[in-house]
């Protein structure tokens, strides 16, 4: 099979389709993507499109780049529906929205470059419907953008390789694509995009022996293009920060990832391998599967350049001591063109009885995941709302069967049907998740109730709320920049200062502290109403209560 123009049409079309359900109603997720939403919107406010800042702390985390698109998103969307939409989420989600839409296809015609149409068509699907890549998809954060640039990268050094081979001349534009994308790469998330850029090369290098080929990319002058795109903003953010940028992004941030676990993300070697069979399901029994037809076939010049992009990546990221799961998501679209190449195109071979004892245990393990992947919506519907939906129920009543019908199939060494069934109860299950589970679930749901709970009785335009028991970035998000995240004297002290136009979030665990400073300061407060909920980031249940001077 073949594919053409309107294949690739047709598949960003269905991406962007499933990557639509929930983009307006799920809230901001703690931690990471109000931060970027946040530092996007302050960029917009203040016009400073070089020094990026998290209320009045500068965020010296990457470059500007991802801030950058999210600011153009969210300023198209202003003009279209007006300064509301600065406190929405989903202009900040469409660069993520329009990575996505283009990724799954470009990864189609990777694979289809490789092994032809069909194993391209099955490496899309996987991707599409793997967990962590339609959770990155759905969120205003860097890691599918930095997908999609990785994928260019990649894709221009396959036209590299495929031109050696059929012995033809690689154009221009292959070489200027390759370095224009290893210098965005660069202003998205600085120097981790050389790992992949410059380590699948390397890697290929010792494998073949052989490095005739990069010369094709025009290295002598290329790597000139990639330094213009990132030093003008080098240059302003050294000026503009005195150097504290690239100590803090690159000493502490990058190189501090590397020697010690930050945020409370240390974890040893192993632990991408370990979350994989989530991360990448329902693609990560069939992954497991094509181990020994990939080992079989692993001199095929396909399976070099795939395990190149693959595997200096992924040591890289179980040997820092820093570890989250999207930190190995730039070699899902290889793994998904692997596994599909053996579920397309290679005949299984005869396994020895200890490899299919190992597949049978991770089969068992696969199939849980799957099946608490169906409930999870209803059940947590159950638990935390003491609910559920017809949506829900539906959705579940769509995935469960599917689900069950790909483990029968599996019994019956059916692989590719099972794979099909699989990934329909994937989509099924994320649909529900997006369009049924999550809006319905409000004790989850903090901050949004806090943010218009503060919109309806704010005093004042430009009322401030001071939050002592609660510090998501989100409620800085929908709250606005000028949110104060304190202590609960300091709150109280706040107040005494402010107030005409401030009103105070307190916990019960710090409301006798609060009140006790108040009466240092002469001052009486009515309260407003209570919120009652659970902080999902750190699984503690709140009881809030809203204040406001006399």
């Amino acid at each position: 099979m073949t594919l053409n123009l309107r294949h690739y049409a047709l598949l960003g079309l269905l991406a962007f389709l499933l990557a639509l359900p929930g983009r307006m109603t799920l809230p901001p997720l703690d931690r990471d993507e109000p931060r970027y939403m946040e530092a996007s919107e302050q960029m917009l406010l203040s016009h400073n499109f070089i020094d990026v800042r998290f209320q009045d702390k500068p965020r010296y985390l990457q470059p500007a780049g991802i801030y950058w698109l999210e600011a153009a998103s969210t300023a198209a969307a202003e003009k279209i529906f007006g300064p509301s939409v600065l406190r929405k989420t989903w202009p900040y989600r469409i660069p993520s929205l329009l990575a996505a839409t283009i990724i799954v296809p470009l990864t189609a015609w990777i694979g289809a470059t490789l092994f032809g149409g069909t194993t391209g068509l099955m490496a899309a699907g996987l991707l599409m419907v793997s967990t962590l890549f339609v959770a990155e998809s759905h969120m205003a954060t860097i890691d599918t953008v930095l997908l999609l640039d990785i994928l260019c990268i990649e894709a221009a050094l396959l036209c590299a390789l495929t031109d050696r081979q059929k012995n033809r001349p690689t154009p221009l534009r292959v070489a200027v694509a390759y370095w224009l994308a290893l210098g965005i790469g660069l202003m998205l998330k600085g120097p981790v995009v050389l790992i992949p850029g410059f380590g699948t090369p390397l890697a290929l290098w010792l494998l073949e022996k052989n490095r005739s080929w990069w010369s094709r990319l025009r290295p002598r002058w290329g790597w000139l293009l990639m330094v213009a795109v990132v030093v003008p903003w080098c240059v302003a953010i050294e000026i503009i920060s005195g150097g504290d940028f690239f100590a803090r992004a690159v000493g502490r941030n990058f190189l501090g990832k590397v020697a010690h676990g930050q945020e409370a993300h240390g974890l040893p070697p192993g632990f991408h391998l370990l979350v994989f069979g989530l991360a990448f399901w329902p693609g990560s029994l069939f992954a497991a599967m094509a181990i020994p037809a990939v080992w079989q076939n692993r001199k095929l010049p396909q399976v070099r350049f795939l395990l190149s992009w693959i595997v200096p990546h992924w040591l890289v990221f179980e040997l820092i001591a820093t570890k989250l799961p999207h930190y190995v998501l730039p070699t899902y679209p290889a793994i998904a063109i692997l596994t599909a190449a053996s579920l397309m195109t290679w005949c299984p071979p005869t396994l020895s009885r200890w490899a299919k004892a190992l597949l049978g245990v991770y089969g068992v393990l696969w199939a849980v995941i799957g099946i608490g992947f169906c409930l999870a919506g209803s059940i947590a519907l159950y638990r935390l709302e003491h609910t559920f939906t017809l949506s829900a129920l539906i959705a579940l009543g769509g995935s469960l069967p599917l689900m069950l019908g790909a483990i029968v199939m599996l019994m019956k060494q059916q692989r590719r049907q099972a794979a099909f069934c699989a990934m329909g109860a994937a989509v099924i299950a994320h649909a529900g998740l997006f369009l049924s589970v999550i809006p319905n679930l409000q004790t989850i749901r903090l901050s949004p109730r806090i943010a218009d709970l503060f919109e309806d009785i704010r005093p004042c335009n430009d009322s401030v709320l001071i939050s002592s028991s609660y510090s998501e970035p989100s409620l800085v998000f929908l709250a606005g920049p000028n949110t104060q995240l304190i202590g609960p004297a300091a709150a109280a002290a706040y107040l005494h200062d402010h107030p005409q136009c401030s009103l105070a979030l307190i916990g019960l665990k710090d409301k006798n502290t609060f009140m006790s400073a108040l009466k240092k300061f002469g001052i009486n407060v009515v309260k407003y109403n209570q919120i009652k909920g659970l902080n999902y980031s750190n699984g503690h249940h709140l009881i809030l209560e809203l204040f406001s001077p006399l």
